[in-house]
């Protein structure tokens, strides 16, 4: 009744909007998961299953594939073409006869420019491009499958490069495709923050074009937009650009391509370096040529210059010798004179002639004695005269 029901009220095609929760291809089928949720609390308040089958899948998919660039996964919205069928051992589902990419397209667009936006107004888009690539660009990280021919490309064209060189590759594997790769990218980013590398390169070879969506995601876009160290992406091909992509330092198409940036970054250097070399050597040159001329130039002006001063030197030491001879002259007669008068004096303070006039000088314990009361009874005394000296004992 149920079914003969559905039949009967519902034989129509319908196109539906929802949100897969769930999607997977068994046996060339595919099996979906539909939500639609609340628009106030995200919270699911219907859900039913829809089916592709195979007849129908081998057609879509590639066109869905194509124009969106993307596969189909849980958590893309999606417009379908279905019509309604219940089977009474297995219930009901959607058959689906087609999809409209277009719906999708607008629907990631849309969260792109939501990322985009967040990211901006978080002040981080541009962070990446500020950053300055060191000259000697040499250690790099690889963020990559390990099993991907990209990566063997990639360093395959650094090891290869036509200058020689050097360049030291480490690898931190990581997915590179399917719902993983959010994650995985950012806890190779995480082993990487404390190491001592130049630069980071994220490249992907190999893989699905279309399956490009987990690098369009929020927490991946925040993790390299607030890296430390430059980040390289070569992701995608010509038409395909990530948010990934917006937010690194560099963009390229490539693995190879990446590779060849480096290459091409280290020749630049290496361009300005043999150009600062002959530019030095240059100016060495002139500056020695300069000299050189300003030498010769000095050197024969030196004899002339050297007579000269020769001249005036020995006039100002002859000046110079007379001045010399007069001030000694004159300082000899004045200090001749200060001498003779200080000759005077001592001779007038000279004790002799006190005592050839009759006077005595009384010592005791090699002092004069100036005052008869320091002497105590019993106390040797000493009496200079003009003719030798007398010893005496007061009592």
């Amino acid at each position: 009744m149920v079914r003969e029901s559905i039949e009967c009220e519902m034989p129509e095609e319908y196109w539906v909007e929802a949100e897969l929760s769930e999607c997977r291809e068994t046996r060339g089928h595919c099996y979906m998961e539909l939500i639609q949720k609340d628009e106030l609390s995200a919270t699911p308040v219907a859900k039913a299953p829809a089916k592709c089958w195979a007849n129908k899948w081998l057609t879509i998919r590639p066109y869905f594939e194509r124009i969106t660039g993307q596969q189909l996964h849980a958590g893309m919205k999606v417009l379908l073409q279905v019509y309604p069928q219940f089977h009474e051992a297995y219930g009901f589902s959607w058959i689906v006869n087609d999809i409209d990419p277009t719906y999708t397209i607008g629907d990631m667009a849309r969260k792109r420019q939501e990322i985009i936006k967040k990211l901006k107004d978080e002040g981080v888009f541009d962070l990446q491009k500020e950053l300055q690539l060191p000259m000697f660009c040499q250690r790099i990280a690889v963020i990559s499958s390990q099993t991907a021919a990209g990566y063997g490309d990639f360093c395959n064209q650094l090891a290869d490069n036509p200058y020689g060189f050097k360049f030291e590759t480490q690898l931190f594997p990581a997915t590179m495709q399917g719902e993983g790769v959010e994650q995985s990218i950012i806890s190779a980013l995480e082993r990487i923050y404390d190491t001592d590398y130049d630069c980071v390169v994220i490249i992907r070879g190999g893989g699905a074009t279309s399956d490009m969506s987990g690098f369009d995601t929020l927490a991946l876009a925040e993790n390299v937009a607030n890296f430390p160290i430059p980040i390289i992406t070569g992701i995608g091909h010509e038409r395909d650009e990530s948010i990934l992509d917006m937010v690194s330092h560099t963009r390229v198409k490539t693995p190879t391509a990446a590779a060849a940036f480096l290459i091409e970054h280290l020749k630049e250097v290496l361009d300005v370096i043999d150009s600062s070399q002959d530019r030095i050597a240059r100016y060495a040159q002139q500056k020695l040529t300069t000299l050189n001329s300003q030498l010769a130039i000095v050197s024969e002006s030196i004899p002339r210059l050297f007579s000269l001063v020769k001249t005036r030197q020995e006039s100002k030491l002859d000046i110079f010798e007379q001045r010399m001879r007069t001030s000694i002259d004159r300082r000899l007669t004045s200090e001749s004179h200060k001498l003779e008068l200080i000759s005077e004096k001592l001779k007038a303070l000279d004790p002799t002639l006190l005592l050839a006039r009759g006077y005595s000088i009384t010592m005791h314990n090699g002092h004069a004695v100036r005052d008869a009361s320091t002497l105590a009874p019993g106390t040797e005394i000493e009496t200079r005269l003009a003719k030798g000296t007398i010893h005496s004992i007061i009592k």
